[in-house]
């Protein structure tokens, strides 16, 4: 089949595979509504991992969410009842007879279970890592330019399943009860309805992404004392004790939420926030798929590829010879994190201002 075939092609049965992380899957979102604008009959499957299904389960453009657990299956060929489950969840992938198959994750894994699948079209990078592109019938062509953004790349396909037209929609769906939890954590808060409060992002994936959480305290003591506007920090269960030194630092300016709100509940309070500073994370992504007012502080990571879309005035960074560098480790950077470090409280605020402003 050409490529001027699948363009025509009424598809019917597709089958998106974006396992993770969350800010990834935000990125995918536009091909996602550029899929149900251009094939509005079709039974359109999303791929992904257990702990990210809550982000997508309210999205009325996706008619089956099928949760794939990373965790366990990192268990094959180790445990014969965990081999036994992978292959019946690939057994139930082929019983769908999805008709086209569209890979925006490029590993091995998500390769292998695109040719399991049976489909008839499957659409991956042709720079996909790991021999992904052996998986695929049809190839999204690799781009030289380096700098390309996740979402202009993942777009691509649009090119090849005509909706190149489609406008970038990245909707994130929640509901009254995911506003009604979120409105319930800033009452708690002392945040009164309809009052400003900044959001803080005292932690990400990589150490090196992070801004030190105590500034994350003292950029919420200067904005209460400025501004008279109390701080709400947020993040994962694992995002505990970073969320801790920072409401310390702060004075009792902050509040530490992280680990008690849900994928959507978290972007209802991003919502609702006047401002949101954070490093490369889940909530910039949010923050910027909803128009939301954001400083965003980069050091080892490329804003061109990975940053708020459309966004790069709102990026604040160190310019650097060694930036961007994609280490992951603080131990590995011979120039003290430099990138993170140089970044202070006082300057974070100035930016903060202007937006609260």
């Amino acid at each position: 089949m050409t490529a001027r075939d699948l363009a025509t092609r009424d598809f019917r049965r597709i089958l998106l595979i974006k396992p993770s992380s969350p800010g990834d899957i935000i990125h995918a979102l536009p091909v996602l509504a550029g899929l149900r604008r251009r094939y509005p009959e079709a039974q359109i499957s999303w791929l992904v991992a257990t702990p990210f299904v809550n982000l997508l389960e309210r999205d009325d453009r996706i008619n089956e969410i099928i949760p794939f657990d990373r965790k366990r299956f990192g268990r094959l060929g180790r445990s014969l009842s965990v081999t036994g489950e992978f292959w019946g969840f690939v057994k139930s992938l082929r019983e769908r007879e999805f008709d086209l198959l569209i890979d925006l994750q490029g590993l091995f894994r998500s390769g292998f279970l695109s040719m399991a699948s049976g489909a008839d079209v499957r659409i991956g990078f042709a720079d996909a890592r790991e021999l992904s592109p052996m998986f695929y019938t049809h190839k999204i062509p690799a781009r030289a330019d380096e700098d390309i953004h996740a979402v202009d790349r993942n777009f691509l396909v649009a090119g090849m399943l005509g909706f190149a037209d489609s406008p970038m929609d990245f909707s994130i769906a929640f509901d009254d009860a995911d506003r009604a939890a979120a409105a319930a954590l800033l009452e708690e808060s002392r945040i009164e309805p309809g009052s400003p409060f900044v959001m803080l992002v005292p932690a990400t994936r990589w150490e090196t992404k992070c801004w030190p959480a105590e500034r994350y305290g003292q950029l919420a003591k200067l904005l209460a004392e400025r501004r008279g506007v109390k701080s709400v920090l947020v993040g994962g269960s694992s995002d505990i004790a970073s969320g801790q030194v920072a409401t310390d630092a702060s004075g009792g300016a902050a509040v530490n939420l992280c680990g008690r709100t849900t994928l959507r509940q978290l972007a209802a309070l991003v919502q609702r926030s006047a401002v949101v500073v954070t490093a490369d994370s889940t909530p910039m992504h949010m923050a910027a798929a909803m128009n939301r007012p954001l400083v965003a502080l980069f050091g080892p990571t490329n804003p061109a590829r990975t940053g708020p879309y459309g966004r790069m005035g709102d990026v604040v960074r160190i310019d650097l010879e060694c930036s961007p560098c994609y280490l992951k480790r603080i131990h590995q950077c011979p120039h003290d994190h430099a990138c993170m470090q140089r970044l202070d409280a006082e300057m974070i605020a100035r930016e903060t201002e202007l937006r609260l402003g």
